[in-house]
């Protein structure tokens, strides 16, 4: 319904025909001149009107004033920015976008301007993008809209200037929407549309796109070949289950990383059944695929240069004949078994399958596991923050920064296993696969259950990204994840907007890693 189109200039428009926005920090928006920006307002605005409007914005809060009806805006954006937030203040763009952008209530295509610092572009962009989930089902739906997205960087200290954005940049752009869009798409689209049918059928698309290779490992073939955690939770639904990979092998590749993705198309709880306001929005539990999936798009579209595979656990969590029990024990990918004590505790059962595999099978020297695991994570990170859990310090530092530069924020947890992992302990098997206490650091529990089938003693690199609140914002989609992954990985790729933007590598073969493992 709505197009997002990236624009290297500011273009010439009409707000009358084109309703137009314009938003940055009121500092940057004072760097600007009227006859920077007029090209977007006149004949409609004339200077004296964009100066009173100006001066009549605050700078502590987010606030906005009408240039012209309901055609044209300008708005400012919160003047604070604590440490922990993104200086691009992304959650305030994109609800901007969402409330002042007027073209699509008009049925016009509209315009929206970005007034930001060089570092800040790229996590605007992908604010405003967000702003347009692409879902939608209702009869009466109006006419396709197309959004343009253009930019005027600044600098406070060689004042405005025009932006410019080469073809690259804005290729980058354009290929980060696609991803972004398809993301919330899928998260977006219920189980009775995005089965796991379709779910490989949208990563097939994609391998056909990129040119990549892929596998699918279903049905009882994933039972023949060990995979006791996605074929015990999917075995109840009358669509199997599936372990996709799609595979990116570069020849001159000397790493290899495996993204694994939670893909629950649909979560009851199993027979530890959900309540039934605990159930609405189960469909968003594919929400960690869906991400790695817009996320490897991006990353090959980038030319990555390493080895790079992504790995769908996918399974629909279904009440049927053959779905597992509590008291069943299972036998994982990893060897280990596994009593359950808790049906609805499944994310974890398919991921320690999916990163056992890129263990053993591909041989990953990092491994990054993203799901929608724990409702635990809205209280111990938030709505905004995802948590993160890992073996290795330095990266965890370096996702807290991709995180800042594009705008997936994210927050480390504590990562104490010889604290926390006797929480799963069991009499009947090598561990339980839920907590005995649910108030000990059940968002750290979780992730630590995933990491015991690499081993505690696991060399390389393991990070653990739970995106359960995140990953939807007033009953939409927000395409998590699609962005971070990209951007922490971005020095493996031959793009100069997300090198810029990733954490820098030789921090980490500087100082070396500084892990934490149980003696």
């Amino acid at each position: 319904m709505v197009k997002v189109v990236f624009k290297p200039t500011i273009s010439k428009s009409d707000p009358r025909k084109n309703p137009v926005l314009i938003i940055g920090q009121l500092k940057h928006l004072k760097l600007l001149k009227f006859d920077d920006i007029k090209y977007k307002l006149e004949p409609r605005v004339s200077e004296e009107v964009y100066k009173t409007a100006l001066s009549g914005l605050h700078s502590s809060l987010s606030d906005s004033v009408s240039l012209y009806l309901n055609y044209a805006s300008i708005a400012s954006l919160p003047s604070k920015c604590s440490r922990h937030n993104t200086t691009a203040r992304s959650h305030a763009v994109t609800r901007m976008v969402q409330s002042l952008a007027s073209g699509t209530d008009l049925g016009l295509d509209e315009y929206v301007v970005i007034v930001c610092e060089g570092r800040d572009f790229y996590a605007s962009a992908v604010a405003v993008a967000r702003a347009y989930p692409s879902y939608n089902k209702k009869s009466n739906t109006a006419k396709n809209i197309t959004v343009y997205v253009e930019f005027m960087i600044v600098s406070e200290k060689a004042g405005a200037a025009e932006g410019y954005l080469d073809e690259p940049t804005i290729q980058l752009l354009s290929d980060t929407c696609y991803a972004l869009k398809m993301c919330q798409r899928i998260v977006d689209t219920p189980c009775c549309y995005m089965n796991i049918d379709h779910f490989i059928s949208e990563a097939q698309t994609v391998a056909y796109s990129l040119k990549t290779g892929i596998e699918v490992i279903r049905g009882e073939e994933l039972n023949q070949r060990g995979f006791g955690g996605i074929y015990g939770v999917g075995k109840g639904a009358s669509c199997p289950p599936a372990l996709v990979i799609l595979k990116n092998t570069p020849a001159t590749a000397t790493k290899t990383i495996a993204w694994v993705g939670k893909g629950i198309v649909y979560d009851t709880g199993g027979l530890s059944l959900k309540g039934r306001f605990d159930m609405l929005g189960m469909k968003r539990d594919c929400g960690g695929a869906a991400a790695i999936l817009g996320a490897f798009y991006i990353a090959v579209k980038s030319e990555f240069s390493e080895n790079l595979y992504a790995v769908f656990c996918l399974a629909e969590n279904a009440i049927g004949p053959e779905a597992v029990k509590p008291d069943d024990i299972i036998t994982l990918y990893s060897g280990k078994t596994v009593e359950i004590n808790n049906t609805d505790a499944e994310g974890r059962l398919v991921l320690a399958d999916g990163v056992a595999y890129a263990n053993k099978d591909l041989k990953a020297d990092i491994i990054v596991d993203v799901a929608t695991l724990t409702g635990a994570q809205g209280i111990a990170t938030g709505k905004y923050h995802a948590s993160i859990l890992t073996n290795d310090e330095v990266w965890e530092n370096n996702v807290r920064q991709a995180g800042q530069a594009c705008g997936d924020l994210v927050h480390p947890v504590p990562f104490t296993p010889e604290l926390h992992f006797a929480e799963f302990n069991s009499t009947m098997a090598d561990m339980k696969n839920s907590v005995k206490d649910r108030c000990n650091a059940q968002v750290s529990c979780a992730g630590l259950f995933i990491l015991s089938h690499l081993g505690f003693e696991y060399p390389g690199k393991w990070i653990h990204i739970d995106m359960a609140y995140t990953v939807a914002s007033l009953e939409k989609a927000t395409g998590f994840g699609v962005t971070l992954l990209p951007t922490l990985f971005g020095k493996y790729t031959n793009q100069r907007v997300l090198k810029n933007i990733s954490p820098d590598m030789e921090v980490e073969q500087t100082n070396g890693a500084k892990r934490h493992k149980i003696d």
